[in-house]
């Protein structure tokens, strides 16, 4: 029987494929960060104020869109002031209902239209309005003032005409005001301090430019009223959010080069095991369903957005991640517990995976509540784009509440994990006061195999230790233009890179380390069994036995048997 290239591969050879993913792993963080321009792109726009001829009351949508800026840079269907307080505002009792804030996108520079680039990706818009204190008409004393908004936004090609822009959306949607004065600033034409809130999330930018069209009515009728208590307000700031067309660049050329790497190292794996005579065992299947998961994170899916408009792109790159989230923090627990396990007790439960039931339910229940709250967000957002869990206290409770304990989950799951690794310590510590016993021979091999193994946990601790960092920095990333503008995080595209290398290069080496060797041991006479049993109890360390043969008997009892012949 044999063992896996682990145990076998001869000192050099492990220190040339160490050295190797070692110089590749720099590679990765050198891409980020010398190459790679930052992930994300954040502009602030200031919005227009177009006055309407007559009001529009809220769910009169009609082909009419507002543009501020056509051909030549002229206004189209968009009568432009400066200042909500004009005197001809308040001179021509002009009602709020026919004041509309567009904004259109990407602006212009040097006399010159920028268009988005489908590299961008997604498009993330957040609003921030200048609301301006006012004796008169103060911010309301309760807790959140609630702001009503009918929105549309739609987008235009190159070809298309400059007053021809398609629906993509509309929506009356309400946003609770979450604004501060600082008591010395207590006086008139203060701006308040006012949080940001969300406006509307693409998973897809398909198109070159985008319009939107903004109206904060103040009733629909005589017993409706809308927009009470908000304060003046003066102007509405709009951040859009893109991802980096360049990053994306680099991000896809990396898919594109692991992806067909682990598929070949997955096939040359489960080929490897096939040439055996048992079957595989419960930490090869889990090795491969790594493999798998980590194929289907690395499929460059993203070429497709390229040439077809997938909006659900945002969606099934979460899907994407939560799959191999769950596979590689079941692999793990596996990993760890296959090899912490000691006795005939133990060793009658090895490869099951029921064994496992109580920390994979956990795992498992960890990722259903990710996809749910993925689902009720993103889902949600398919259909109304302007939909955000955000908007409500209920809502902005529960998803700030799965942030922080999917946070605490992660970090509780580490601290378990660095004991199951203590653990396997432990063991390798007992089963080490067996060496002085043995030959210089078999002494030299197990030792040989306890620093490679011993490397190895460490590798994984550390590959677990930079996935709860990257699973964490990742979420407050993407809920910190939501739910606390205060939050300043430095991100940089070297970590992101790195840890996708990382991620890659670690199943990598666990699918040619774990392989099964070429090396084939004839087993030796039975009588030797009795003058071999601490190598033999020493072995079930790190090899998997044959549901075929006794439980002690292994890759390194076969190689300890004929020692002790020799």
């Amino acid at each position: 029987m044999a063992g896996t290239i682990l145990e076998n591969l001869s000192g050099k050879k492990l220190a040339v494929l160490v050295s190797f993913i070692l110089i590749c792993q720099v590679i990765c963080f050198l891409i980020g960060g010398c190459i790679a321009p930052s992930p994300s792109n954040a502009d602030m726009v200031l919005s227009t104020k177009c006055v309407l001829d007559k009001p529009i009351n809220p769910g009169e949508y009609d082909d009419v869109w507002h543009i501020p800026r056509g051909k030549n840079g002229v206004p189209i269907n968009c009568n432009k002031i400066e200042e909500l307080d004009d005197p001809k505002i308040i001179r021509n009792h002009v009602s709020p209902n026919q004041i509309v804030f567009a904004v259109q996108v990407p602006l212009a520079k040097e006399s010159v239209q920028l268009d988005y680039s489908r590299w961008m990706q997604n498009l993330i818009a957040v609003l921030h309005p200048d609301i301006v204190h006012k004796k008169y008409n103060p911010l309301s004393r309760a807790k959140h003032a609630t702001m009503t908004m009918v929105v549309k936004l739609g987008y235009r090609n190159k070809w298309d005409p400059e007053d021809k822009w398609t629906l993509i959306a509309n929506s009356t949607e309400q946003r609770k005001l979450d604004c501060k004065l600082d008591k010395d600033k207590e006086q008139e034409d203060y701006l308040h301090n006012c949080e940001v809130l969300p406006l509307f999330e693409l998973g897809s930018l398909h198109h070159d430019y985008y319009l939107i069209n903004l109206q904060l009515p103040v009733s629909v009728d005589d017993s409706d009223i809308l927009n009470h208590g908000i304060g003046v307000l003066k102007d509405i700031w709009i951040v859009l959010i893109t991802q980096n067309g360049g990053f994306t660049k680099v991000w896809l050329s990396l898919k594109t080069f692991f992806f067909p790497i682990i598929i070949a190292t997955m096939i040359w794996y489960w080929h490897r095991i096939n040439l055996l005579t048992r079957p595989p065992v419960l930490l090869e299947k889990m090795l491969l369903g790594l493999g798998i998961a980590l194929s289907f994170l690395n499929l460059p899916l993203e070429f497709l957005t390229l040439f077809i408009e997938m909006p659900f792109m945002l969606l099934l790159a979460d899907i994407r991640q939560g799959i191999f989230y769950a596979a590689l923090l079941s692999f793990w627990l596996v990993f760890c517990g296959e090899h912490q396990m000691e006795g005939r007790k133990d060793d009658v439960e090895r490869n099951r995976l029921r064994s496992y039931w109580r920390h994979l339910s956990a795992v498992a229940f960890g990722c259903l509540c990710l996809f749910l709250f993925d689902m009720c967000e993103r889902g949600v957002q398919l259909k109304n784009p302007f939909y955000s869990i955000w908007v409500t206290e209920l809502g902005t409770n529960l998803a700030l509440g799965f942030i922080i304990l999917a946070g605490i989950s992660a970090c509780l799951y580490f601290v378990f994990l660095c004991y199951m690794v203590y653990k396997v310590f432990r063991n390798i510590g007992f089963k080490r006061s067996t060496l002085p016993s043995m030959s210089s021979t078999r002494r030299m091999y197990y030792e040989g195999i306890i620093y490679r193994f011993k490397f190895l946990m460490m590798s994984t601790l550390l590959c677990a230790a930079l996935t709860v960092i990257s699973y964490i920095i990742g979420q407050v990333s993407e809920g910190r233009w939501k739910w606390d503008q205060d939050i300043r995080l430095e991100f940089t595209s070297a970590f992101f890179t790195g840890v996708y290398g990382m991620w890659n290069l670690y199943v990598f080496a666990l699918l040619v380390l774990y392989a099964p060797s070429h090396k084939f041991y004839p087993p030796g006479p039975t009588n030797a069994l009795s003058s071999t049993q601490e190598e033999i109890e020493f072995s079930r360390l790190t090899s998997e036995p044959s549901p075929s043969e006794p439980t002690e008997i292994s890759a390194l009892t076969e190689f300890a048997k004929k020692s002790a012949l020799d």
